[in-house]
């Protein structure tokens, strides 16, 4: 994993060869020019051939003035309040980037989730315990991921990088079965915005098939709404019937398709973006 995190002011952006864009997580609104001169001037020069941005509604007309394009949007993102739009732009025509792939497969999985019944309750297998993973369990959280993942847009193989994310603002949920760790997820809290993204998902190959990344989410949303928070999200592979349907399975909204976005699984991916009021 070679792409990093960095801070411009106050502003949070990951970027890097792996995934072959500029993601802007989270802006300062009081360094909009600055910030938006900075990650296009970045993407030209490490020749990126994607920027992707999380930012208000209320910031339509200037990114929209600077050529960027909505993909997807997620209401009552910021404090249960204001709409977040996922605005992106794409560089250097020849590489192609914007062309929707494998669309009618992807049209296909939607059109299947948005029919599904919502699920109430679900339990656990006998053998099988839920828990909040701790530090002592970062050894079998990373073992897990690298079983499940041959490349990932974080560096969720680092024992360090786990340790630093529980730290600041991840909270990771898992399933265990003799002693290991067979299910995993992870809560990406935003404290100042009431919103967490729902994310990190991973079964083992041999544990799947029981609906433990469903009864992960819901054990996720139990412990967020316990503490206040308003809005929860996912970006989730498109051509994933399994995670596509957990999230519509459980009344998330979809909220639109980022194209050729992410480094998963061994390539670029286009991802879906499902949120839910909390």
């Amino acid at each position: 994993m070679n792409d990093k995190i960095e801070k411009f002011y106050s502003s949070v952006i990951h970027h890097g060869k792996d995934n072959n864009r500029v993601y802007l997580i989270k802006l300062d609104k009081s360094r909009l020019t600055e910030t938006v001169d900075y990650i296009e001037s970045l993407a030209c020069k490490e020749y990126y051939t994607k920027i992707i941005t999380k930012v208000p509604k209320a910031l339509k007309t200037e990114f929209e003035n600077r050529k960027f394009i909505g993909e997807a949007f997620i209401e009552n993102f910021f404090k249960g309040e204001e709409d977040c739009i996922f605005f992106a732009k794409y560089l250097f025509k020849n590489e192609k980037r914007e062309i929707l792939k494998n669309k009618e497969e992807i049209d296909r999985i939607i059109a299947i989730c948005k029919a599904k019944e919502p699920v109430k309750d679900i339990f656990l297998p006998k053998e099988y315990n839920f828990k909040i993973l701790e530090k002592k369990d970062i050894p079998l959280i990373t073992r897990l991921y690298k079983r499940v993942f041959k490349t990932y847009p974080f560096p969720v193989f680092s024992d360090n990088y786990i340790l630093s994310t529980m730290k600041d603002n991840v909270i990771y949920f898992g399933i265990k079965k003799q002693g290991q760790i067979v299910a995993i997820s992870s809560a990406e809290t935003d404290k100042e915005n009431l919103n967490a993204e729902m994310t990190d998902f991973a079964t083992h190959p041999e544990h799947r098939g029981l609906n433990l990344s469903l009864f992960l989410l819901k054990k996720m949303e139990k412990y967020l709404k316990s503490i206040d928070f308003k809005t929860a999200y996912t970006i989730a592979k498109s051509i994933s019937y399994g995670m596509n349907i957990t999230f519509a399975k459980n009344n998330y909204v979809f909220g639109g398709t980022l194209i050729n976005n992410t480094n998963i699984s061994g390539d670029i991916e286009s991802m879906n973006v499902w949120y839910k009021i909390l």
